[in-house]
């Protein structure tokens, strides 16, 4: 797995969210259950947006959203600590891995 952030999406996680890059790999690492696909309208990209629930290394849990490039190419878009409601619908949808 490759991951791809620009600097101004890490700008925004460090300033908007209070993420660092190395807790989105490790909740790629640490992830137990698969993606999901982001289907509102508004939020439509060619290749598919892409998002899942994970937790840290230290057990901080983060809204991963990313579009998959060929090869295992992750490109982030954004993270953040999810809503009760985006937890409910992960919960519900994404299965195990």
């Amino acid at each position: 797995m490759r991951l791809f952030s620009s600097l101004k999406v890490r700008e925004k996680l460090r300033r908007k969210h209070q993420v660092s890059i190395e807790e989105v790999e490790e909740c790629f690492l640490n992830r137990t259950k698969g993606f999901l696909e982001d289907t509102r309208t508004d939020h439509l990209t060619e290749p598919p947006t892409r998002w899942f629930i994970s937790r840290t290394d230290r057990g901080r849990v983060l809204k991963v959203v990313f579009i998959e490039q060929p090869g295992q190419v992750y490109e982030l878009k954004t993270a953040f600590e999810p809503s009760a409601d985006e937890e409910r619908i992960y919960d519900k949808y994404a299965q195990t891995i």
